[in-house]
């Protein structure tokens, strides 16, 4: 094999928050992701997620025992998948409007362990299928090699002026 038949890694773009909030329309305290790295494409990327004591939910849920709930779970693997669909759209140039992702359908959701504060959550995400403006995705939620949520969904774009 010569140098010209290996392939050459490609560079995995990342987005970090201030990019993120130009690109997604979720504000405090309804942001859940802080970074997006590793993207591929408009295919997967990695959301993250530091989880700390800090955070508004724990005042509730529960202020002796916090627990991230496991629907902000979802949500943060929903912001993941809506930031890789945006930032595709960008880059082709397409954001011409304000755009909104809804969340069409949540399926085959699992939570196996709690998240906690101190947690660094990844959320991968995995484009699925995609037809004209909905996407489905597979989403995992890690926290230090350990699987601690999964789920599928669809969303759809919609554009506002």
């Amino acid at each position: 094999m010569n140098a010209s038949q290996i392939q050459q890694p490609t560079s995995l773009q990342s987005i970090d928050i201030l990019e993120l909030i130009k690109l997604i329309p979720h504000r405090y305290p309804f942001l859940m992701i802080d970074k997006i790295i590793n993207i591929r494409d408009d295919e997967s990327c990695v959301g993250i997620k530091n989880v700390t004591i800090n955070e508004h939910f724990f005042q509730g849920h529960f202020p002796d025992n916090p627990v991230m709930p496991g629907v902000l779970q979802i949500e943060g693997m929903a912001q993941t998948a809506a930031a890789l669909v945006l930032n595709k759209k960008r880059i082709k140039g397409e954001l011409w409007k304000k755009p909104i992702i809804y969340l069409m359908t949540i399926e085959k959701a699992r939570f196996r362990k709690p998240v906690l504060p101190g947690d660094t959550v990844l959320y991968h995400v995995t484009k699925l299928k995609y037809r004209l403006d909905v996407w489905k995705f597979r989403a995992e939620a890690i926290v230090e090699d350990t699987l601690v949520a999964e789920a599928q969904m669809s969303a759809m774009l919609s554009w506002h002026e």
